[in-house]
């Protein structure tokens, strides 16, 4: 799924992927006004040894696998799991409008998703930007919450574990090509050669004078 939610429509942009392994999204957009972009991918598999994937469950703070693992017994063991993506961004075409505040933070509907509680386009002096995760439907406590800079991406500048009501707050610099990612997983049962479901889900975001890559 790769669509174009923009003032109340949706417009289906999977004609724009371009590449074959390595695939790009060429697109215009001819509207004015926020456009949400969203993206939701197949399920892909992984196999890790336990000592990497261990590592990775604690880095991304996947409590549900951590404590699943520990009960039973399993943490000496490879980490199977089926993982797919959840991504979202928001492209600001010319000038702000009213309606922006309200494209900005409504779900489109994805699995995981992250969903600003402001439009980073139209932030106050604070610069502070309050999000909240939802996991299929519902507020999601205990995430970690990422923020990054694409120009330096090598670690987050931010990172942030959401409360009972799912929220975690970040302060957003006036420039740069930004990104928010979560990770969430869960144990599934009757699914061959998998333990875990995992779901990746990122926010993107970006202003005026960021430098391309």
């Amino acid at each position: 799924m790769l669509s174009d939610f923009f003032a109340g429509r949706r417009v289906d942009r999977r004609g724009d992927l371009r590449g074959g392994g390595q695939v790009d999204f060429v697109t215009r957009f001819a509207d004015p006004g926020l456009h949400v972009l969203g993206m939701q991918s197949n399920y892909a598999f992984s196999d890790l040894p336990a000592i990497r994937f261990n590592d990775y469950a604690k880095v991304e703070g996947l409590a549900l696998v951590i404590a699943a693992r520990e009960r039973s017994r399993t943490t000496g063991t490879p980490g199977r799991e089926r993982y797919s993506r959840r991504a979202k961004a928001l492209i600001q075409v010319g000038a702000q409008t009213a309606a922006n505040q309200h494209f900005a933070t409504r779900p489109i509907g994805l699995k995981l998703e992250i969903v600003p509680e402001r439009n980073p386009y139209a932030l106050d002096a604070s610069r502070m930007l309050p999000v909240h995760v939802i996991y299929n439907g519902r507020r999601l406590a205990n995430a970690t919450v990422k923020l990054t800079n694409l120009a330096d991406d090598a670690k987050p500048v931010a990172i942030a574990i959401t409360d009972r009501a799912g929220r975690a707050r970040f302060r957003i610099p006036v420039s740069g090509n930004w990104l928010l990612n979560s990770v969430w997983s869960e144990p599934v049962a009757g699914v061959p050669q998998v333990d875990f479901d995992t779901t990746f889900s990122s926010l993107t975001f970006g202003f005026p004078g960021a430098l391309a890559r």
